[in-house]
């Protein structure tokens, strides 16, 4: 896990819940297949929230697509678009 200035642990409250409720780890760098078991979607469901701007991709060396920064901010964004479809 990453750490700040001050030494102190990076934290994805979020995401780290979810990982939790589903008996997975937090990891540095996720590939499209690594992300499928944590939302319960397909490859091709989290392709799309790419597409759509759902969910940030990143252009890095290998497979490695999403880090757990754009994890979490994907969980955050969904809750607010979840309010505003009220």
């Amino acid at each position: 896990m990453s750490t700040n200035s001050e030494s102190q642990p990076i934290r994805y409250p979020l995401l780290e819940s979810v990982l939790k409720q589903k008996g997975l780890h937090l990891q540095g760098i996720y590939k499209y297949r690594d992300v499928t078991p944590i939302f319960d979607a397909s490859v091709r469901t989290i392709q799309q929230w790419v597409r759509d701007g759902k969910l940030q991709c990143r252009d890095m060396p290998g497979r490695g697509k999403f880090l757990s920064e754009d994890l979490e901010a994907f969980l955050r964004d969904s809750l607010r678009r979840g309010h505003d479809d009220k």
